[in-house]
């Protein structure tokens, strides 16, 4: 079945609006004007009601259907921010601000939201209620998080939830998804090594913090190897290694590293930190040194609720060209996370078609996927609020 001839109609007007976010990018909570143009659009539409300002810029628009007897209400999910990129691509509609740079689609996640609400709003061929929700901060802000602890969900009760990401290397018109765990949890980690600094002539009088980070270096990714089922992923990388010396004849005082550990198991992701700073402590006391661990929580696994995920299969093959439903789960994280923690429903990879990666300089957001977005999201509306 194909997508739904009103938002192939519609397409000018909602590449329009993917354009203008895409010329002015806005970075983490700092999505003042994207806000304000979601606002507008939601209220030209004649959207229920529009709250700005959840989760600090977050908007929630309300659309009800010509009845809502069944009482019931579902939640659809767009972000809004960009990355701090230098964009590269030469389009016409290239970022005018320095620096930003929609390189990861959400000015497209946006537009295809906002033409599912026109549509929506102008229909209302459904039996409930429809949550809108535009998120600011995903890059690194948990901007979901932020909204659910506004009151997102206390607000604006849903009984599911569902969003969308653009997939460079899958063909557009190709949706994807999995039930159960989608994306890795993303967790990052600083050590400390503490030793005896002293000339690198006399290393008997010193406590070598740089031969002690070593060692932890390498005992650091037996963890995975040895602690981890092998039928299990979790990833654990060291990403830079320094010390307060810039000297070769010096033994530092003091030496660092950073690291992140991704898994899709939360088990394993809790198993992981207990592990890292047991290795180090342990470790670093072996040569009589010490070794402090700074443990900094990023997103959860983002995790599929099997219901969820049929659903969205459901609604994807009534408009989509293929539909794979046993992919496989990805590293990167997502903080759409925090609301399936919250709520049931299901994250959906939509094909982007052959572009460079997210968060490339050069990466496109196909308009041609818009239609699929937008035509996705009404037929999740009409199939879980159907009217009698």
């Amino acid at each position: 079945m194909p997508i739904k001839n009103r938002f192939a109609d519609m397409l000018p007007e909602i590449t329009g609006w993917r354009h203008h976010l895409h010329e002015n990018p806005e970075l983490l909570y700092e999505v003042h004007e994207t806000a304000a143009f979601v606002a507008d659009r939601l209220r030209d539409f004649g959207v229920d009601e529009v709250v700005t300002g959840v989760g600090r810029t977050g908007v929630v628009g309300i659309i009800r259907g010509k009845n809502t007897r069944s009482g019931r209400a579902i939640g659809l999910r767009a972000d809004m921010d960009a990355l701090p990129i230098h964009e590269a691509t030469g389009l016409p509609y290239a970022s005018k601000v320095a620096g930003k740079m929609h390189a990861c689609g959400h000015d497209g996640h946006t537009a295809m939201l906002l033409g599912a609400a026109k549509y929506l709003s102008e229909t209302r061929n459904f039996d409930g209620t429809v949550v809108l929700i535009f998120q600011p901060a995903e890059e690194g802000g948990a901007g979901a998080k932020a909204m659910i602890d506004d009151g997102l969900f206390d607000r604006f009760p849903v009984d599911e939830i569902y969003g969308i990401h653009n997939a460079p290397g899958i063909p557009v018109g190709t949706f994807v998804t999995r039930p159960g765990p989608l994306q890795a949890s993303s967790d990052d980690f600083e050590i400390i090594v503490r030793g005896k600094g002293g000339h690198a002539a006399e290393p008997h009088r010193a406590i070598d913090t740089t031969l002690v980070a070593a060692h932890l270096l390498i005992v650091l990714h037996s963890i995975v190897s040895r602690n981890v089922d092998p039928l299990k992923r979790v990833v654990l990388t060291v990403g830079t290694f320094s010390t307060d010396s810039g000297a070769s004849n010096i033994i530092p005082d003091e030496a660092r590293m950073r690291g992140t550990v991704r898994t899709l198991d939360p088990e394993y992701r809790a198993i992981a930190e207990a592990r890292v700073r047991e290795v180090a402590t342990h470790t670093a006391a072996a040569f009589g040194a010490s070794a402090e661990v700074i443990w900094d929580p990023g997103y959860p696994v983002t995790i599929n609720d099997p219901q969820g995920a049929a659903r969205a299969v459901d609604a994807a093959r009534a408009v989509a060209r293929d539909v794979i439903d046993d992919a496989d789960p990805i590293m990167p994280s997502e903080d759409f996370s925090y609301m399936l923690e919250k709520v049931p429903g299901a994250y959906v990879f939509m094909g982007n078609g052959d572009t460079p990666m997210c968060h490339h300089p050069q990466y496109i957001f196909d308009d041609e996927a818009i239609p699929y977005g937008c035509s996705f999201f009404a037929e999740l509306v009409a199939q879980r609020l159907p009217t009698a």
